[in-house]
C-alpha cells in the first residue's frame, strides 16, 4: 500500500532567517493525521538564510539526524563537539539524557539547505553522543548508500533504533529496487528532483509511506538528478 505526502501539504515555519517544512507535526504545526510514521517522528526541510542559525536549545531522548544538500552548517553542543557540515556529510547525535547544541549557517552569502531527522530510540537515558561521517559522491550516485543503521554497518552512522536511511543521487533512467520486508515499512522523501516510485510520481518536497507491500518497489529516476533518502523502519 501507498500513501503519497504531497510537499505543498505540509506544515510551513517562516521567519526572516527560516523557511522550514514539515512533514509531521512539529512545533506550531499540528495535524492529528500526521503524528509520526513507525519511529519516524519528525522530517524537517530547512532552509536557513546565510547567517542564521538555530541558537543553543535542548533534547532529550531522541536520535536526531541532519543531512545537507547545499550550503555548509556549523554544530556545536554541550559534549564539546564542533564541525561544519558540508554536502555529502551526515550527522548524527543521541541526546539520550539530555544534549544542547545550536546550528548556524556560517556563510554571509549563501543559504544551507538540509534535512532534520528525529526518530525516536529503543530506549530512554542514553548516554548523549555526536557522530558524523562523510559519504563520497560516487556512493551515492544511482545506488543505496546507507547512511544511518543500528549496527553501523558501511561506515555508517549507528542510531539507537531498528532504522536505516539510505541515501541515492538518482540519474535520469536509472532504476533502483527495493525489498520492503516482512513486518517493516518504508518511507521515501524526495529532496530535489522527480522520480516514479512504482507507479507514483513523487516530485522535490514529496514523501511516500508504504507498507504491506510484498513486490519489490521500483524507483526511476525523472530528472537529470534526484535526491532523496529511503527509510526503512518497523512496520
Amino acid at each position: 500500500m501507498f500513501y503519497l505526502r504531497q510537499a505543498d501539504k505540509r506544515g510551513r515555519t517562516q521567519t526572516d532567517w527560516l523557511d522550514s517544512r514539515h512533514t509531521f507535526s512539529f512545533g506550531q504545526y499540528y495535524d492529528p493525521r500526521f503524528m509520526a510514521f513507525s519511529d519516524l517522528r519528525v522530517i524537517n526541510d530547512d532552509v536557513v538564510a546565510p547567517s542564521g542559525g538555530f541558537g543553543t536549545h535542548p533534547h532529550d531522548n531522541m536520535e536526531i539526524v541532519s543531512v545537507v544538500f547545499a550550503g555548509r552548517l556549523e554544530h556545536k553542543d554541550s559534549l564539546g563537539s564542533g564541525s561544519v557540515i558540508t554536502p555529502g556529510e551526515v550527522q548524527a547525535m543521541t541526546a539520550g539524557t539530555g544534549i544542547h547544541h545550536s546550528e548556524f549557517n556560517p556563510s554571509a552569502e549563501e543559504s544551507v539547505h538540509f534535512l532534520q531527522i528525529w526518530i525516536m530510540p529503543d530506549m530512554q537515558g542514553l548516554e548523549p553522543s555526536y557522530r558524523q561521517q562523510k559519504f563520497a559522491p560516487e556512493k551515492m550516485k544511482d545506488r543505496w548508500c546507507l547512511i544511518v543503521s543500528p549496527d553501523g554497518a558501511e561506515e555508517s552512522l549507528k542510531i539507537y533504533q531498528d532504522a536505516k536511511i539510505f541515501q541515492t543521487r538518482l540519474s535520469a533512467g536509472a532504476v533502483l529496487e527495493y525489498s520492503v520486508g516482512e513486518k517493516r515499512a518504508v518511507w521515501i522523501q524526495v529532496v530535489s528532483g522527480s522520480v516514479d516510485v512504482s507507479g507514483n510520481l513523487l516530485v522535490g518536497g514529496d514523501g511516500l509511506a508504504v507498507y504491506e507491500e510484498e513486490r519489490p518497489l521500483v524507483v526511476r529516476g525523472l530528472d537529470e538528478v534526484s535526491n532523496l533518502l529511503l527509510f526503512d523502519l518497523r512496520g
